[in-house]
């Protein structure tokens, strides 16, 4: 019966589920916009409808042999050892259901870790604690620069508490975006629900995902890996944009960020650290 009420709230309203951030009673994932979060969605309520169909086949035996089988019901018990055809059952069928299950978690993995040619390459490292990007590109058109997290008593109206970041990614809608992510000091975890990615940051190690946002938004994530004191103020922030806007952005964002090698952002958050 648990694993139903699971079921069940896992295929609850899409209103319960927030879109690109938590929202609040919500019971569901983060409502999907890219094809790997929208797999990971339906696999994911697929195997809560297995589930629940197993513990109930499971819940009908052990009824049925306490009903049938109870010294007052059968006072003579049978002396039986081996069924043959039992034993092959319960063999053949958890295999059966494991193939069941298998087939599409290749697929979702091959779709995860099999990049399509990438449209924009941006390159996440993790510090203790924030994000610092990176966009290569030719000479004089690659820029680097940190995003922290704002502050609560910093917060503009419609940024979210503990998510929201003073410099924000920015990608084209509709591309494929590969993110190239490592860490400079110990073990991160770039991590977006919507987008249905994670991927550990790892000091000395090039690690990689991707994404294909199909809709425009803003969209916020965090490091999943326990990273240290201020692991819970290491937000993410993605906003997703039209071509147009994102190549207007470039422009700008290559002559707010390329010439500044000292990057004063980075000096809040080692004062942050160390509150």
């Amino acid at each position: 019966m648990f694993a139903l009420t699971l079921a069940s709230a896992a295929l609850a309203q899409p209103a319960l589920a927030g879109t690109g951030q938590p929202s609040p009673w919500q019971m569901t994932f983060q409502t999907p916009v890219t094809e790997v979060a929208r797999y990971i969605d339906w696999f994911h309520n697929g195997l809560l409808w297995l589930i629940g169909a197993v513990v109930l086949f499971v819940l009908a035996l052990l009824i049925y042999v306490m009903v049938r089988f109870n010294e007052k019901a059968n006072p003579t018990p049978s002396k039986t050892t081996h069924n043959t055809l039992i034993e092959v059952v319960w063999t053949v069928v958890p295999v059966l259901i494991l193939i069941v299950i298998a087939v599409p978690s290749f697929r979702l993995l091959k779709l995860q870790l099999v990049p399509p040619q990438a449209d924009v390459v941006i390159k996440a490292t993790g510090h203790a604690w924030y994000w610092s990007y990176e966009y290569p590109g030719n000479e004089g058109e690659s820029f680097t620069f940190d995003a922290n997290m704002v502050p609560e008593d910093q917060l503009k109206p419609g940024q979210p508490r503990l998510l929201a970041t003073d410099n924000e990614v920015v990608v084209p809608v509709n591309k494929n975006v590969l993110v190239q992510v490592t860490s400079a000091d110990v073990i991160h975890a770039f991590a977006m629900p919507s987008f249905g990615i994670k991927v550990d940051a790892v000091p000395g190690r090039l690690n990689e995902t991707w994404f294909r946002a199909e809709q425009e938004g803003m969209y916020y994530g965090q490091c999943s890996e326990l990273c240290g004191q201020n692991h819970a103020f290491m937000p993410i922030a993605i906003r997703v944009v039209s071509d147009e806007q994102y190549a207007a952005w470039l422009v700008e964002a290559r002559q707010r960020f390329a010439a500044t090698d000292a990057r004063p952002v980075t000096v809040a958050s080692r004062a942050l650290a160390a509150e």
